[in-house]
């Protein structure tokens, strides 16, 4: 599903910071909730989240309002 996130940022013309964890050597707990997305600071959830907010349309008002997204 991340990937599915990258991309759905990346249709949207926005350069998301990416961490890849997997390929952090050091890795503390095991979570499953990947990925974790934070917009303008602010965490706002993982892949459900995200697609839920682009399906009702406020994913671009809210990249939009964090200077993600310039259109």
């Amino acid at each position: 599903m991340c990937h599915t996130i990258k991309t759905l940022f990346r249709d949207f013309g926005v350069n998301p910071t990416v961490y890849e964890l997997d390929q952090i050597p050091a890795r503390h707990g095991a979570a499953n909730d990947f990925p974790v997305v934070f917009i303008g600071g602010n965490l706002v959830g993982g892949a459900n989240e995200i697609m839920t907010l682009h399906l009702n349309g406020s994913l671009s008002g809210m990249l939009k309002r964090a200077g993600a997204l310039w259109l």
